[in-house]
């Protein structure tokens, strides 16, 4: 399809997204700042972060409906600083579908190209070829009204895709729709990433969307990044403790714990019971009484008992069939320890867990919450 062979038709022959050092605010309130990112041409990549991070703000100077106020911005080769959005090669689709309900959806995904004076002929083909791609065909002569979230939400796609532009932004389009659509959207999502192959900046709030759609991650927290990289790479090896409590469901459990020891490839830490938990880290400058934190992830919390042992007091349980979520009482944990059982596990509250969890699945960070190197995968010995 010739959508599909878009490369030969583009206006720029790269479509990079440079940003260097690019900063925004509003009076005296700082929303980004010294924000450094190069999204590759083709790249999937993902904005997350709690709300009010500058998530959606940096997507908004991408797109030129904000104004830079430190910086620079690339798109290719340009310069796009004070070039208007519609000469910068994007379209951008939004939480809201925006779609005009006395049209139909032809006329709906037609209508930029009508008003820039498109030949009808070109104007049919391209609205016929993004309605295929996008499985809507059959709906073209139907109103808005008569559609689900879902069918409205590729009408929008649809509407950005007939203009084929150098990059896509789409700005948390998915939260309108309830959680099974959801979880085809983003089915959908990555289907017309892989048809197009063109440059999208996908921003969200949730870290499922994030870990399932992107190439790459990046995590913004107060107008900062945090940490850009694969989305196994980030559940991975975090580097910090923002990170390592964002990316992943459930988050990862931080517990209270003070530096006992280390050798070359091992840290021994003590918890608030007096508990000695073994770290596949290395901590070359940490010091005997050193108040760091662990982190464990609740799915790597197992019944068996490892050479690090826990005991917790259950104080609520979730049993879902194929896994049981069972929540403890632990010291040094701010709020419940979560723990990931798989399967239908026969426990409730009250009852005492005697848990285990290996050397690698432990995380380490020091005071500033910055984390440790670890020195062995996570996912176990290579």
């Amino acid at each position: 399809m010739e959508i599909r062979s878009r490369c030969a038709e583009r206006r720029y022959s790269v479509a990079d997204v440079k940003l260097a050092g690019v900063g925004k605010s509003f009076g005296d309130a700082r929303i980004l700042q010294n924000v450094d990112l190069h999204i590759r041409d083709g790249e999937f990549v993902v904005f997350v972060g709690p709300s009010g991070c500058g998530k959606s703000t940096l997507l908004r100077l991408i797109a030129g409906l904000e104004d830079i106020s430190t910086g620079t911005l690339h798109i290719g080769e340009r310069l796009v600083n004070d070039v208007p959005p519609a000469e910068r090669g994007i379209a951008m689709v939004f939480q809201s579908y925006a779609l005009y309900p006395h049209m139909n959806l032809y006329d709906n995904m037609a209508f930029g190209l009508q008003l820039g004076k498109m030949p009808k002929a070109e104007v049919d083909r391209l609205v016929h070829q993004a309605a295929k791609i996008l499985g809507i065909e059959h709906l073209l002569d139907r109103k808005p009204k008569d559609l689900s979230g879902g069918q409205r939400q590729r009408v929008a796609i649809g509407r950005a895709i007939v203009r084929k532009p150098d990059v896509f932004l789409f700005d948390e389009p998915l939260s309108n729709l309830d959680t099974a659509l959801r979880v085809r959207m983003r089915y959908e999502f990555a289907k017309l990433h892989k048809d197009l192959k063109t440059t999208m900046v996908y921003v969200t709030h949730d870290q499922v969307e994030a870990m399932t759609l992107a190439d790459r991650i990046v995590v913004l927290s107060a107008g900062k990044i945090e940490q850009v990289g694969s989305p196994l790479d980030l559940y991975e090896n975090p580097d910090n403790l923002f990170v390592a409590g964002f990316i992943g469901s459930p988050g990862m459990n931080f517990i209270a714990a003070e530096f006992v020891s280390a050798n070359a490839d091992d840290v021994t830490v003590r918890l608030n019971d007096g508990a000695l938990v073994h770290c596949a880290v290395s901590a070359p400058n940490a010091k005997a009484g050193d108040k760091l934190t662990l982190g464990i992830r609740p799915e790597h919390i197992t019944r068996v008992p490892f050479a690090n042992r826990l005991t917790a007091k259950v104080t609520f349980v979730e049993s879902l069939g194929s896994v049981t979520y069972a929540y403890c009482s632990f010291p040094g944990v701010k709020e419940d320890l979560t723990c990931e059982l798989v399967g239908v596990v026969r426990v409730k509250a009250g009852d005492t867990l005697e848990l285990g969890v290996e050397p690698h699945r432990c995380y380490l960070f020091d005071a500033a919450g910055q984390a440790f190197k670890r020195t062995v995968p996570a996912h176990g010995a290579a």
